[in-house]
């Protein structure tokens, strides 16, 4: 096995590992995402999504994918992760891959309703969900957890996005040592797209 280094992982490629990716990559943090496409999107309509009128959740994928690509992010279409450890760095994540295992300083997971790689990690659970606050940090260090894993109810597209976005929002907070923001003025907006025509 090969061994690939970023600084965060995300494990899951649905609204909240992709909010989560595209924050962390954008602000300068090499971030690989694994995605089994196994996201509720593709039964939804999105009627409900603050500035989206009306999308089908296949067609918003397309999209998000999209736009985390052109950030950079090391997207693993179809590679699934089978283990997430604790070493003295960080984490091995390990995929079905021949040559899939990667190291990493920080841990998102946005597996939807499946919560077998917290429960492994031994992460702390709540009322059957994983037990974070508001900046999704689980009870392991670096590790963070979103969206249904997190919560009993409130699975929402926009909610999980937002809880991507949370934790990303942390973890750079950390890495920078300082209360970290991600805003933008139109000026970067035409910077970017400048950049991306360019490529």
């Amino acid at each position: 096995m090969s061994e690939t280094d970023a600084t965060v992982a995300v494990v899951g490629g649905g609204p909240a590992g992709l909010s989560a990716a595209l924050f962390t990559q954008k602000n300068g943090l090499d971030t690989v995402l694994f995605d089994t496409d196994e996201t509720w999107m593709h039964k939804a309509h999105l009627f409900n999504y603050l500035g989206i009128g009306s999308q089908d959740g296949s067609a918003y994928m397309e999209t998000a994918r999209e736009q985390v690509d052109s950030f950079g992010v090391d997207r693993n279409q179809g590679e699934a992760v089978t283990s997430v450890t604790e070493t003295d760095d960080g984490f091995d994540v390990e995929t079905e891959a021949d040559d899939g295992t990667y190291a990493v300083e920080y841990v998102i997971l946005a597996t939807g309703a499946n919560r077998d790689l917290a429960d492994e990690l031994g992460c702390e659970f709540e009322d059957d969900v994983v037990d974070v606050g508001v900046t999704m940090e689980t009870s392991v260090e670096n590790v963070y957890a979103t969206g249904a894993m997190v919560r009993v109810d409130e699975w929402q597209a926009v909610i999980s996005a937002g809880d991507g976005a949370a934790a990303a929002l942390n973890i750079l907070s950390k890495t920078k040592g300082e209360n970290y923001h991600d805003f933008d003025v139109p000026a970067d907006a035409a910077n970017v797209f400048e950049s991306v025509v360019a490529e």
